[in-house]
């Protein structure tokens, strides 16, 4: 069997300018980045287009260590769309180093449903995440140097603006900056998030256009001045060198897919730790350029998607028509109880037990009034009795169900799926419908999402949360949507609770300001905003020839 890698490298890629002429771009619109990548211009959305176009997302169960699929089953579902005659694009968010060297791999999909160039997106690509991290530092320089050169009266202990970089290293994730004498700084603690952690990330993901995000980035709170006083980064006037940086980032970036789909690839917010969906801009621009976008949010449905209608539909207006989740019969029997040593054996049992956790993830897309199917992703180890079983709890609920084998056949393997889609979305009426209402308590929507999403049965507040409440009263942000940091492995904040847990308690243990984004974070559990690397790193398995081809990259 080939790798995702051997299928990327032998796969015809079309000039860029050939995808963009698919859209309708004039190729002299695009801003090339060698052959087969390009910058998209903002001037391409269409606000009119977008309210016609058809968006659908792709969510899916609680993720298990064998993976269920979501970018690849995302990819295999556009290429089957445009093989029945829809004009469709496929929008994803772009890869972070951390998972790629980590523990995670690649996210460009998988065997013939994937995006490429795979290596230079799951790489450096067009340099956003590059960019992004150096206007997050910027301001931690800017801030650190107000406090150097007392031209800020800006209290140091107050500062909750960290470092950022796009790799995996505990050892960051708290710092002491500012050592070595009076020349190198004021003494103080501080630490590191991931890129994907970033506000600055969140922040270009959510704003409109290139006003927009300076304006939020200017929104972005630092601390309180002695006397008690918030600051912004607008204070110290960061916010426009910041916006300078990001000039280029803000364009989303054109690719194809193995089918030479077009694909449009901008953002890379984690689930877990952020908003986990692509930019609002990147997502307007292909549903401008097509008759059908196909976007994904990351991890389980509690996760990214929860956080696609609550933060991303709330400020964009974006309706998604149609809500694919992904299922497999390995991650259910692994929800069962079932070793993940041993999910490619015949387990009825366990897939049994395991079908509450696709249940549960079924009900909350009920709860948003979204027209929902359920996508199989088919791997050669499920029996036919396994798959029987899913597509029988799905009729249960109503819910059409199809199999799928995007990975070993591409667009060919999704074209059922994407008849599916197609009479789902013109026949269901969505009436999308938010969990909360920004308006209530940061506690209430807290409550909201935690008692009916995750199913938990009551929150309980450490005294550093509590505290966080009062401030964020203080500052007149609690009308803010919440952006709940949490495990991906659970419907609880404990990753060790599969299946579809009941009667648990979630731990908020602080909560962040995420202003210039727009929204607050509590921090649940033992989630970290920078994730630490494996016993055995994916980065011990990657290495280049003297030719330059990259072997171990998947």
């Amino acid at each position: 069997m080939k790798t995702d890698i051997e299928i990327a490298k032998k796969a015809k890629l079309l000039p860029i300018a050939e995808i963009a002429a698919k859209l309708g771009i004039d190729p002299k619109e695009i801003i090339p980045y060698g052959h087969d990548k390009a910058k998209l211009p903002l001037s391409l959305t269409d606000q009119e287009k977008v309210k016609q176009n058809n968006l659908v997302l792709v969510s899916a169960i609680s993720p298990t260590p064998a993976g269920e699929g979501k970018t690849t089953m995302s990819i295999g579902l556009s290429q089957g769309l445009n093989r029945i005659g829809k004009k469709t694009t496929v929008v994803l968010r772009e890869p972070s180093l951390g998972p790629v060297f980590g523990i995670k791999g690649g996210a460009t999909g998988g065997g013939y449903s994937q995006v490429l160039p795979m290596e230079d997106i799951n790489l450096h690509f067009t340099g956003d995440f590059a960019a992004i991290e150096k206007a997050h530092n910027l301001l931690s320089a800017i801030i650190d140097n107000a406090i150097h050169q007392q031209t800020t009266d800006l209290d140091p202990r107050t500062v909750v603006w960290k470092r950022v970089m796009d790799m995996n290293d505990r050892s960051l994730r708290r710092t002491i900056v500012g050592l070595g004498g009076r020349t190198s700084g004021v003494p103080r603690e501080t630490g590191y998030d991931i890129t994907a952690a970033s506000e600055v990330m969140a922040t270009l993901c959510l704003a409109d256009d290139l006003h927009n995000l300076k304006e939020r980035l200017g929104n972005i709170f630092i601390g309180y001045t002695h006397d008690k006083k918030p600051v912004y980064a607008r204070d110290l006037n960061a916010h426009g060198a910041m916006a300078t940086l990001l000039k280029d980032a803000v364009k989303p970036n054109l690719v194809q897919t193995i089918e030479n789909t077009p694909a449009i690839i901008h953002g890379g917010p984690f689930a877990n730790i952020a908003q986990g969906t692509n930019s609002v801009i990147a997502t307007r621009m292909g549903m401008s350029l097509s008759d059908y976008t196909v976007t994904e949010a990351g991890f389980g449905f509690d996760l990214g998607a929860e956080k696609f209608f609550d933060i991303k539909c709330g400020y964009s207006g974006l309706t998604p028509k149609a809500v694919v989740l992904v299922a497999t019969a390995r991650a259910l029997k692994y929800h069962g109880g079932a070793p993940a040593n041993d999910l490619n054996s015949a387990n009825t049992g366990a897939l049994k037990k395991g079908l509450a956790n696709l249940e549960k993830h079924i009900e909350n897309m009920n709860r948003f009034n979204v027209c929902p199917v359920v996508a199989i992703n088919k791997f050669t180890s499920d029996t036919q009795e396994e798959l029987d079983l899913i597509k029988a709890k799905a009729r249960e609920m109503n819910v059409d169900a199809v199999e799928a084998d995007v990975w070993a056949e591409g667009g060919k393997g999704a074209e059922k799926l994407a008849e599916t889609v197609v009479k789902v979305v013109e026949r269901c009426a969505s009436n999308y419908q938010p969990m909360y209402d920004w308006d209530w308590s940061i506690e209430k929507k807290v409550e909201s999402v935690a008692t009916k999403i995750y199913g938990a049965k009551a929150i309980d507040y450490s005294s550093k949360a509590k505290q966080d409440l009062k401030k964020i009263a203080e500052l007149g942000l609690d009308k803010l949507p919440v952006c709940i940091a949490k495990t991906q492995k659970s419907l609880s904040d404990n990753p060790s609770l599969l299946g579809r847990p009941k009667d648990f308690v979630v731990t908020v243990r602080e909560i962040e300001i995420a202003s210039g984004a727009g929204f607050v974070i509590p921090i649940t559990g033992n989630i970290m905003r920078m994730p630490g690397l494996p016993k055995k790193p994916s980065a011990e398995n990657i290495d280049i020839d003297d030719e330059g081809n990259i072997s171990g990259l998947f």
